[in-house]
């Protein structure tokens, strides 16, 4: 995507923050008053905030959730660096520099109506944004596997949304889905209650085997979460011929395409060159991506 239409959607907020909620494993949930980027954000968008007076470099955050309505943008976060911690400090009613939203957003293809969703660990936000527009779309089956090697920053619970093929007992989901009508299975290798043993990979690969070929060839793979994960997630997809679109995290000084920091290789047909995450991004093909 070139640089213009970014230009055109950014916006710089002064976003008021109205909820901030601690969870385990240093995880936030903020909620902030921000009407323009609200407006504009798709899923797969994230913003740039400016975590406190003390460290003017801003963060790059992935969007959750939104409120076009009533203007408000949500983000989960882990407190992992000086930055974060900074902002993890930061409380109702204060007020945050936001500039967004930014990024080449995910791509939806209606011939590929079975939608599977997978995000691991702070990776879970953007699979949550999309969730939140599939579900108004009647014509797509998203199924979404979740994954955290940490507790979940929500209080698991059992599903009542079947799901033909995934092994006996696999039946803890996110409660905000499953009152969306959104089949989801949670995976971890913390032996967590109703969990998958494994990879969320793992899990996609078992209930992938389980589906007749003319239901298969509408998968498309949509993944956020560490480097590691977004290659298994592209070599489950070469595996079974899918598209799988990756939504990439870097660290970000600019975050719009100015610095040149965040750059990645990607192919193209013109061979191997260096892209932007955040502008060129963060949503990339899988196959193109070169891990």
């Amino acid at each position: 995507m070139n640089a213009k239409p970014h230009r055109d959607t950014i916006h710089v907020e002064d976003a008021k923050i109205l909820a901030h909620q601690a969870y385990p494993a240093e995880q936030y949930v903020l909620r902030v008053h921000a009407p323009r980027c609200a407006a504009e954000a798709k899923p797969g968008s994230f913003a740039h905030l400016t975590c406190d007076p003390q460290r003017p470099l801003r963060r790059p955050l992935s969007i959750m959730r939104t409120d076009p309505e009533t203007g408000w943008v949500e983000f989960l976060y882990k407190a992992v660096g000086a930055g974060t911690a900074l902002l993890a400090r930061r409380r109702i009613g204060e007020t945050l520099s936001l500039m967004g939203p930014i990024g080449k957003p995910f791509e939806l293809h209606p011939e590929r109506r079975r939608a599977v969703l997978l995000g691991g660990g702070v990776g879970i936000p953007p699979m949550v944004f999309l969730a939140s527009r599939l579900r108004r779309l009647a014509q797509y089956r998203p199924f979404a596997v979740l994954g955290s090697e940490v507790p979940f920053p929500f209080t698991a619970k059992p599903s009542a949304i079947m799901v033909p093929g995934l092994p006996e007992g696999v039946i803890a989901t996110m409660p905000l889905l499953e009152d969306w009508g959104i089949a989801a299975r949670l995976t971890s290798l913390q032996g967590y209650a109703g969990c998958h043993e494994g990879y969320v990979t793992d899990l996609a690969r078992h209930w992938l085997q389980t589906l007749p070929d003319e239901e298969r060839e509408q998968v498309e793979f949509f993944a956020c979460g560490p480097h590691p994960m977004l290659k298994a997630v592209a070599a489950l997809a070469a595996e079974f011929d899918l598209p799988a679109q990756v939504s990439l995290e870097e660290f970000m000084a600019c975050a719009v395409g100015g610095c040149a920091g965040c750059t990645v290789r990607i192919a193209t047909p013109e061979g191997p060159a260096m892209k932007r995450v955040c502008v060129d991004g963060p949503v990339f093909a899988a196959e193109s991506v070169l891990f």
